[in-house]
């Protein structure tokens, strides 16, 4: 009987189609990419301007590699099936070259594709297997070398000119800009006072049917204040307004002896029609509207409803089709599933005659169909049990949002009429109008309610939209009887600030990324410290705005939008086989080179600025100047000289830098939670041999989600805060605190750097035993273990793994004994009972050059391999410690055993070049 291998890149992936497909198939993980350009080197070719990759196993990933090549030599088939787009193209095509090393290997492999994981799609996607698309490939390929030229060649100019370990990406750099230029609009912006005037209305004898009536104008000429001119150079108006309180106030007067009357009344009909199915942008600003959901979550509860949940007696099943998608494209099949379970549970009311149909965008790839649930039968009440809160509730958005889409629009009755008062006073006559909308038909809005745009992406939500007026029955009404009138004092406000639903419709809108890249945009321009979040909104942080401007001023045409979408667009080209990968990176380049050679000598450099102030030292005097450092701007005294140690050394926070991060508001602003990119929960916090990092809860789970990210440099500046330990430095007097260091905990002064004062726990009444000048204290090794050294260490390398006694052995008289612990009680025994086991105090193999040594120290090494069997056992051995909880030490280390703690390593490794350099797009 045949055996075939499948590789899909996601382990839960892995255990969904596993089910479907029977024992016949090996369903295996690559765990995402296994092949990836050198992160020690460019790894493009230029010189020919081929700009061939150099592609290599991924640091990590070779016992992996190992383990599929292995699979694969047993198998009769391969079927490689990641998922449906460029990334999982590319995957394949790496398995591909790592698992086909000969003909006969090549003949074996191929492409599978699925847009849901079901069982009905998955044995039908097998029967239609292919070769790998080629220009799929090198559409991904080129993405790839496109942000390894940009990272590797502009980051070591702001390493230069501004700071070390800053990165420059092709697209997060214009999303960047889009965000400074936003908050510049804000700064910029000036307020244009405006009025309006609103009318309490009843029909005349009829006081219990008041409304509301909004002025309009004039003898039937428009009221508006003008508001300036738009980019465009047009000017604006603000409609149904005056422009000050004198004017109101004649208004007011005049309408005060006036009479008014209903003029024109209009009865018409309004049909809402129901919105299409999710794609990406959208299911990503929906979900941050209605649920709260940042994209990173939105995405990482999406891929998992994909990849499949158990929901019962149905076994594991993808709920969703594919999330990654710029089309609203639906298959027959689904729109019958979504029509029949509409006719069944709501009436043929709410069906219409023909399937409903939408069209995407002119630039849409249309590779995949909509995000719609994988079967419209499966409502959200039938698998809630199954589900965590954040899955059911967004797989609840996506089902209503597609069933919506397949059912009749809601219909409207809507009146509008017009009013006259005509003032006895001048003489004029004051239009205002009235207008009000009821809900006759509810049709899609029985299953979704629609958002309001205004609101969902950061904004005032508009005064129509703010609740509908249902209006009194004015037939054969003529006179009207004033009640009251209202003015309002407003002000135009500034364009809002972006939050991750407008900035994601902005970039869709200019064509900046893609579906898939979305969420990797936002998350790379938060990570790089670029911008911050605050309530919701973006502000870019003074390093984000020095960093943008010095990037578009030197690269104007790399960094500019138009050419950024210019670029995706050529990438769609490249996918479609209209375009050489090759043609589009040799015109990119061209560009790039030339800008690049004038920064390298134009850019300015942030490092050295210092620009003199007006601002006075509050030491000396003397004149304040600007300057830069690592955390921004600061002001430091002009006297400060730095061989003169005696010069004012003063400096204070330029607080004027930073005016939006320094607000009540960013101060009171709770830290955000952070969500795995894979599954959507909320990350740990947890502590590894290199220090506290954030993780998925579900490492270690079957299958594991292994997602972990560093902390950012204010999260590790934040926990790793000196923390008061209530004593004083016995050096300097000041208050001793406890620090984070590299290998654990420890006290030292709060005076750093001018007093370096550590507290150490030290043996009391003996010194070093090899050295005789030092104490011996206890340290903490890398690895976690404790042991004791010499404090006069690297003169003195003297180092025990058990804690030294300060007493003589009565058997060899050793100065001192060594206390060590075990199950059966604590021990007092001779260091020369196991030489040079307890501690090193032979010499080693001396260096060639080096001194020999004295006499006395070959005496001393000698007596020191006099073997002592001295022991004594001097009490019980203590409790055993309570196992921890979360709430005493924070979760369980991922490292319970060395090759995990190994793996753990590896994937939480910060030093990692490429990244630094080069954010993903």
């Amino acid at each position: 009987m045949s055996r075939s291998l499948v590789i899909v890149e996601s382990p839960a992936k892995a255990k969904t189609i596993g089910k479907y497909l029977g024992k016949d198939f090996d369903v295996q993980a690559s765990i995402g990419h296994i092949m990836d350009l050198p992160k020690n080197d460019i790894g493009v070719e230029l010189k020919k301007r081929t700009f061939e990759p150099t592609l290599i196993v991924s640091p990590g990933k070779e016992k992996l590699v190992a383990q599929l090549k292995k699979a694969a030599a047993q198998a009769d088939h391969i079927y490689l099936a990641p998922d449906p787009d460029r990334e999982g193209e590319a995957i394949a095509y790496h398995l591909a070259l790592q698992l086909g090393t000969s003909a006969a290997q090549r003949k074996k492999i191929q492409r599978v594709t699925f847009n849901e994981i079901t069982k009905k799609a998955v044995q039908e996607a097998f029967k239609h297997a292919r070769d790998i698309d080629r220009d799929l490939v090198d559409a991904q390929q080129t993405r790839r070398v496109l942000d390894r030229l940009v990272g590797y060649q502009v980051s070591p100019l702001l390493w230069d000119k501004v700071r070390r370990g800053l990165s420059a990406g092709r697209v997060q750099t214009v999303a960047v800009r889009l965000i400074v230029e936003r908050e510049r609009e804000i700064a910029a912006f000036k307020p244009v006072e405006y009025w309006t005037i609103e009318a309490q209305l009843h029909p005349k004898g009829q006081s219990g049917k008041s409304f509301k009536a909004n002025f309009v104008g004039i003898d039937g000429e428009p009221a508006r204040v003008d508001n300036g001119v738009s980019k465009d150079g047009k000017a604006q108006f603000l409609s149904n307004a005056l422009a000050d309180g004198a004017t109101v106030e004649r208004v007011v007067t005049a309408l005060e002896k006036a009479t008014w009357t209903l003029g024109e009344v209009n009865d018409s009909e309004q049909r809402r029609r129901p919105l299409a199915p999710f794609i990406t942008s959208q299911l990503q600003r929906d979900a941050a509207s209605k649920l709260g959901f940042n994209v990173r979550r939105t995405m990482g509860v999406a891929q998992r409803l994909y990849e499949g949940i158990d929901v019962g007696a149905e076994g594991t099943v993808g709920l969703i089709t594919y999330m990654r998608t710029d089309s609203p494209r639906v298959s027959p099949e689904a729109k019958a599933s979504a029509r029949e379970w509409v006719t069944k549970n709501l009436g043929a009311q709410y069906l219409p005659e023909k399937p409903n149909e939408y069209k995407g965008k002119k630039d849409a790839q249309d590779a995949h169909e909509a995000i719609r649930p994988t079967d419209a039968a499966r409502t959200p009440d039938s698998i809630a049990q199954h589900l965590t809160d954040e899955q059911l509730k967004l797989y609840r958005l996506i089902w209503q949002r597609f069933v919506a889409s397949q059912m009749v629009p809601a219909v409207y009755d809507v009146t509008t009429a017009k009013i006259e008062a005509v003032s006895s006073k001048d003489g004029k006559t004051y239009d205002f109008r009235v207008s009000g909308r009821v809900l006759r038909f509810d049709g899609f809005l029985k299953v979704y309610e629609v958002a309001d745009e205004r609101a969902r992406d950061g904004g005032e939500e508009s005064e129509d939209q703010s609740g509908e007026q249902r209006l009194p029955n004015l037939d054969n009404v003529k006179a009207l009887e004033k009640e009251a009138i209202d003015t309002r004092q407003k002000f135009t406000q500034p364009p809002p600030r972006f939050n991750e639903a407008s900035l994601v419709k902005v970039l869709e809108e200019q064509g900046i990324g893609r579906p898939s890249t979305y969420a990797s945009i936002i998350n790379t321009i938060q990570d790089r410290e670029y911008v911050t979040k605050i309530t919701g909104r973006f502000y870019p942080t003074e390093i984000g705005v020095v960093v943008c401007d010095l990037l578009v001023k030197n690269f104007g045409y790399i960094f500019d939008p138009t050419y950024t979408a210019k670029l995706e667009t050529e990438l769609d080209d490249i996918e479609d086989g209209k375009e050489k990968w090759t043609d589009l990176l040799k015109g990119f380049y061209g560009h790039f080179e030339k800008e690049l050679k004038v920064a390298e000598k134009e850019m300015e450099s942030i490092k050295a600025m210092e620009i003199r102030t007006e601002e006075k030292c509050e030491l000396c005097g003397s004149p304040l100047v600007l300057k830069w450092g690592k955390f921004g701007t600061f002001f430091s005294c002009s006297a400060y000289n730095k061989k003169d140690k005696n010069s004012c050394t003063f400096t204070k926070e330029n607080v004027a830098g930073k005016p939006d991060l320094a607000t009540q508001e960013a101060q009171e602003a709770e830290q955000n939670e952070e969500y795995c990119d894979n599954c959507g929960r909320v990350m740990v916090l947890r502590r590894g041999l290199f220090g506290p990092f954030m993780s998925c809860p579900g490492f270690n789970e079957d299958p594991p989600c292994k997602t972990i990210r560093k902390l950012s440099q204010k999260q590790q500046q934040k926990l790793n805060a000196p923390q008061p330990t209530g004593e004083s430095c016995p050096v300097c007097s000041k208050d001793l605190v406890l620090r984070q260091g590299a290998y654990g905990e420890f006290v030292s002064c709060s005076g750093y750097p001018k007093c370096k004062y550590v507290k150490q726990n030290l043996v009391e009444g003996m010194k070093c035993p090899k050295c005789g000048e030092g104490d011996l204290a206890e340290r903490k090794a890398r690895r976690g273990n404790m042991f004791w050294g010499c404090t006069n260490y690297p003169k003195c390398d003297f180092t025990s793994n058990y804690k030294p006694v300060a007493k003589k052995c009565p058997k060899c008289k050793s100065p001192y004994l060594l206390e060590k612990t075990l199950k059966s009680g604590v021990f007092l025994f001779c260091p020369n009972s196991k030489p040079r086991e307890a501690e090193e105090v032979a010499p080693k193999k001396a260096k060639k050059g080096a001194k020999a040594l004295p006499a006395k120290a070959v005496a001393k090494t000698v007596a020191a391999t006099v073997v002592c069997e001295y022991e004594k056992r001097i009490g019980d051995a203590p409790p055993p410690p309570e196992p921890p909880t979360v709430a005493t030490h924070g979760p369980v280390k991922l490292g319970a055993n060395r090759e995990q703690g190994r793996e753990q390593d590896r994937e939480q490794d910060p030093e990692h070049d490429e990244r630094e350099l080069e954010p993903v797009s």
